[in-house]
């Protein structure tokens, strides 16, 4: 009888301490993909795997690269005790499945930098950066960035994976994205992060949150 491989999965850090990359050594999405994001279990009816790991109590989000999966938990949640739950589901589903793709044929990885009829120069250019310099540098920190528009010199993008909650995600932008597309474009004068809806929300309860917390130690002092 033959004997099944047993599957070996590498962890790396990301800039993220919430966030991890695991690497099984397989390619998880089509060739050519982009990454695949999902915020919720209620997202998640594409990929049978990405269900699976919302299953976990303390999982964030699950973004899917080409080779690797980010997994970003919530602070209270410690990696000990969740990488190990983190690896069985992997392992299980991947040996299951023979490895390959984790998504349900059909669906559409992002296409923010596919070229779209009416681009300009100016724009097809900041895509191509995108592809070819910046998301693979992101990808290796385990995160990826989406275009979403240019307008009067500002281009807008969206954070995923690891970089969408870092500490360091606005040196990311600023630092760096912002720096190689200045050089590069002359058009471009800056770079703004664009948030999801339910991001907005929870930025804006934390300000008012940070006010209160500020206007009760000014009473106290």
């Amino acid at each position: 009888m033959a004997q099944r491989r047993s599957m070996f999965i590498q962890t790396a850090t990301t800039p993220n301490p919430d966030a991890l990359k695991f690497l099984p050594s397989v390619e998880l999405l089509p060739p050519g993909s982009r990454t695949v994001e999902f915020l919720s279990g209620r997202e998640a009816h594409s990929s049978p795997l990405a269900k699976k790991l919302f299953s976990i109590d303390g999982v964030k989000s699950v973004m899917f690269g080409s080779d690797f999966i980010t997994i970003e938990k919530d602070t209270e949640t410690k990696w000990p005790v969740l990488k190990p739950e983190v690896f069985s589901i992997v392992t299980e589903h991947l040996s299951a499945s023979g490895g390959g793709n984790v998504v349900v044929e059909g669906t559409s990885a992002n296409e923010d930098t596919a070229f779209q009829e009416g681009d300009s120069e100016v724009v097809s250019m900041i895509k191509e950066l995108i592809d070819t310099r910046i998301r693979p540098a992101i990808q290796e920190d385990g995160g990826d960035v989406s275009y979403r528009g240019f307008d009067d010199g500002i281009v807008k993008l969206q954070l995923k994976g690891a970089c969408r909650s870092c500490d360091s995600s606005s040196v990311t932008l600023k630092n760096g994205i912002e720096a190689m597309l200045m050089h590069y474009v002359d058009e471009v004068s800056g770079v703004q992060q664009v948030l999801d809806p339910e991001e907005e929300i929870s930025l804006k309860e934390f300000e008012k949150l940070e006010k209160k917390l500020k206007q009760r130690e000014e009473g106290q002092a």
